[in-house]
């Protein structure tokens, strides 16, 4: 059973998520991108900041998203914008992985 503990949320399975495939994870408020780059799993915003567009339905190549609609391409590991047309970078959420079960650290304001 995936339980929610000390500030983390178990929102996926291990399984779910390979270098080629990201897992969008709709968290209630936030939506997440749970990508895998050189073996580590990392938790980004999936939403654009440019326009809405969920990216990991995008481009992922080299520890970078490319976001779908207007290529604006961002750091998987550090949320960082790396070519516009987005104006900031992605919010990032810690990720722990335990057994099968990922879990997420999502701080509410």
């Amino acid at each position: 059973m995936c339980v929610a503990t000390d500030g983390w949320i178990c929102l996926a399975k291990r399984d779910q998520v390979t270098p080629d495939t990201p897992l969008t994870i709709d968290s209630g408020e936030n939506g997440i991108g749970l990508y895998e780059v050189d073996d580590q799993l990392y938790a980004i915003e999936d939403i654009c900041p440019h326009a809405y567009a969920l990216l990991s339905q995008g481009f992922v190549q080299d520890g970078k998203i490319e976001c779908p609609l207007h290529a604006a391409v961002f750091d998987i590991k550090t949320g960082k914008c790396l070519d516009g047309p987005a104006e900031r970078g992605l919010q990032t959420y810690p990720v722990e992985v335990k057994g099968n079960d990922v879990y997420i650290q999502i701080k509410t304001q």
